[in-house]
């Protein structure tokens, strides 16, 4: 039984800007689009990207809440799945699609083809023009410069300074724009290469401008 969207709507009331229903919708149609091309259950990829962030994914709050969402939301998709009649199997598939989908290499990493598909289409929606507006809209959530010059030891460490703010610029240089080689599928890689590019060229013009040199 499939997923209805107006009900997945209803998870995702309060949401910031940046972790919204859009972006599970913009997840969704990608992931499908990648599952097709790739051969995977579609099904579980699309349960899986309607439910990846349904608990916890906005920024960083008092609770930590976000650090855990993966663990979170693969439980409530368990709950959400199981109550309508789907089997076991198939729900734990989705549970490992919801919880490997984190860029940070310190959990659980996609081993399924469906965990993979949703790993790359949830990682495509920080590259290109929708990645440089969700970085940029993350920093201002979080009271962070949209852009600032980095520290050569951010540059030559990725640490930064005492009292160097993280400005959505850090967060390309520091995350964003390794994402490419992070991805799994063929089609997943083919779409991040062009994304990759104008995310480049968009911070390499933004640099330029705050310098005054465009």
């Amino acid at each position: 039984m499939s997923i209805d969207p107006e009900e997945a709507r209803s998870w995702y009331e309060g949401a910031d800007e940046v972790h919204n229903f859009e972006h599970v919708l913009r997840v969704e149609k990608m992931a499908k689009r990648i599952a097709q091309a790739e051969g995977a259950d579609l099904e579980i990829v699309e349960a899986a990207a309607y439910l990846h962030d349904s608990r916890g994914a906005s920024p960083e709050d008092s609770t930590g809440a976000r650090k855990e969402h993966h663990i979170t939301s693969a439980e409530f998709a368990g709950k959400i799945l199981a109550s309508r009649g789907w089997t076991l199997e198939r729900i734990e598939a989705v549970q490992h699609c919801i919880r490997a989908h984190r860029f940070r290499h310190d959990g659980e990493r996609p081993e399924t083809l469906e965990a993979k598909c949703l790993f790359d289409a949830d990682k495509l929606d920080v590259l290109g023009a929708v990645g440089a507006a969700r970085t940029i809209a993350y920093a201002v959530l979080a009271g962070q410069p949209v852009l600032s010059e980095p520290s050569l030891k951010f540059l030559e460490t990725g640490k930064k300074e005492p009292g160097e703010q993280h400005s959505s610029y850090h967060e390309y240089l520091f995350k964003l724009r390794k994402v490419k080689n992070q991805l799994f599928t063929k089609t997943g890689c083919a779409i991040a290469e062009e994304r990759d590019a104008f995310l480049t060229e968009f911070y390499e013009r933004l640099l330029a401008e705050y310098r005054g040199e465009r």
